[in-house]
């Protein structure tokens, strides 16, 4: 098998086999023997503590990997609904220049929190996940460019995962990606990606009509699809992750990952 690596996106729905309690320290330790790689997506809603996450790391198995989403303080607003009821903490200029990829001191010092959880788990991939109102404008691009410029991303590549209007604009993602050494994350059942980074990032919503309703459970037929286009991209990159982000995700992961290897 290739250097395809399959997780899913967050643990916590995780059912461990019964007497696991009696094996693991943790649901998480227990996650990470059943899995190979996990993006922690709880960073996206708010930050832990560092020595929170640097007890995830020490829970889970040696060979295990994690991943992590960036905070939303990042690449959303605080007029987004994911807000809701986390913003009561926030400063004036924090609720006012968060979001968007702003290169304002608020967003670079959110980057530096998430960093440093990020170093904690020692992950080697942030995923920096923009809404559908971050559009593919001049302006969202140059502040874009600017902040990638000035942060400091220590070990992680960064992944990006461009929504609304940016999909149906391949060779601006493609010259963004090529430009800022991203990796261009896509839902590889729907869309391929643009970037030459060494790295390829996949995560998988489900194929329902509406692209992010995760009501979903991908059948043998699909899955096999997905391990011969997951097969073909690791041709011409050094890694390739593969996240399912469905309701399904943990019994989907764990038959393609049967499926790769051939069992």
């Amino acid at each position: 098998m290739s250097d395809i690596r399959v997780g899913t996106c967050g643990y916590s729905y995780y059912n461990p086999p019964e007497g696991w309690k009696e094996r693991y320290e943790s649901k998480l330790q227990a996650y990470s023997e059943a899995f190979e790689v996990g993006e922690i997506n709880r960073t996206f809603y708010k930050l832990p503590m560092t020595k929170t996450a640097e007890r995830w790391r020490r829970e889970a198995f040696d060979d295990f990997e994690f991943t992590l989403k960036a905070w939303q303080a990042i690449t959303h607003p605080t007029s987004s609904p994911t807000w809701r009821g986390k913003k009561d903490k926030l400063t004036e200029g924090q609720e006012e220049n968060f979001g968007y990829l702003r290169p304002k001191e608020e967003v670079l010092e959110a980057w530096e929190w998430t960093r440093e959880i990020g170093e904690a788990l020692e992950a080697r991939v942030c995923v920096l996940q923009t809404s559908a109102g971050f559009d593919c404008s001049e302006e969202n691009e140059s502040n874009m460019r600017e902040f990638l410029a000035r942060i400091d991303r220590g070990n992680l590549e960064l992944a990006w995962e461009p929504r609304g209007d940016w999909k149906e604009n391949p060779g601006r993602i493609k010259e963004v990606c090529d430009d800022l050494d991203l990796i261009h994350v896509v839902d590889l059942l729907r869309r391929k990606p643009v970037s030459e980074h060494p790295f390829s990032y996949v995560r998988l919503h489900g194929l329902n009509q509406r692209e992010y309703d995760y009501d979903y459970d991908y059948s043998d037929e699909e899955l096999e699809k997905l391990a011969g286009k997951l097969e073909e991209l690791a041709g011409s990159h050094v890694r390739v992750y593969c996240m399912f982000n469905n309701y399904e995700m943990y019994d989907n992961s764990r038959r393609l990952s049967e499926i790769l290897r051939g069992s």
